[in-house]
């Protein structure tokens, strides 16, 4: 309603086109409105992401470098595969080298820890032995930690510093694990020949033998692996007494 004045006996009422006009104008002018920030998403939520990108990109390399060989694999073609642009690739590693050095620390490494980490040994130290070996046949020499093996054996003399870090992350460990346990049969007299001792790589011999095997022959001869090793660890201690 509009307004109204009284003078005197008189009542004039005041024109209310002022008003309406700024009501107009205030509608028509744009409204201000505060920036919207980004929304920052939780740290735990990028490196979950990030770990992702990561193993996908390791899971691209492994299956490019078994189809290909290492010499013959292209960092595009690891980017193609792992679903990103090929800069990513140089987020996580320096070259070619650095990304299967990597495969050899995630399939490799926590394997070897796990089969040379035994706990006190208060049974014979053959039984020992033959775990580690069930171990190695099951879970290397049919899958793909055993295909990474064969390109290092195939493809690490034109690349020794691929070897040298597998024979530092892997190998090493390996010996010493054995040597610790031929040292310990030979105290207990389950092994009779303390020589044995310089030449841990005896004992795993047949192990190396199986993967190899695998790879070229089996099509052609199939080789129970495990049954090999027993039969090599019947040399080495002596066969089991048959109850």
């Amino acid at each position: 309603m509009a307004m109204t004045k009284r003078t005197g006996n008189t009542t004039r009422t005041q024109p209310t086109k002022r008003r309406t006009t700024i009501r107009a104008a205030a509608a028509r002018a744009p409204k201000v409105t505060s920036a919207k920030l980004p929304e920052v998403k939780p740290a735990s939520n990028r490196a979950e992401k990030s770990a992702e990108r990561r193993a996908a990109i390791i899971e691209a390399a492994m299956d490019e470098f078994i189809a290909r060989g290492f010499a013959a694999t292209r960092l595009d073609d690891v980017a193609k595969r792992a679903g990103v642009a090929k800069g990513t690739l140089y987020l996580y590693f320096k070259d070619k080298e650095t990304m299967f050095e990597e495969l050899i620390r995630t399939a490799l490494v926590p394997l070897i820890s796990r089969m040379t980490a035994l706990p006190t040994i208060t049974g014979p130290v053959r039984d020992a032995v033959e775990g580690f070996a069930e171990t190695f046949i099951r879970e290397v020499v049919s899958t793909r930690r055993g295909d990474i093996i064969r390109l290092i054996v195939s493809e690490g003399p034109r690349f020794p510093a691929i070897a040298d870090f597998y024979f530092r992350e892997v190998v090493s460990k390996g010996l010493t694990g054995m040597k610790a346990l031929v040292q310990l049969a030979i105290t207990r007299g389950e092994i009779k020949h303390r020589e044995l001792s310089d030449f841990p790589q005896l004992v795993v011999a047949p192990a190396i033998v199986a993967v190899i095997w695998h790879s070229l022959f089996a099509r052609h001869a199939p080789l129970d692996g495990l049954a090999m090793f027993k039969v090599h660890l019947d040399l080495i201690f002596g066969e089991r007494r048959k109850t």
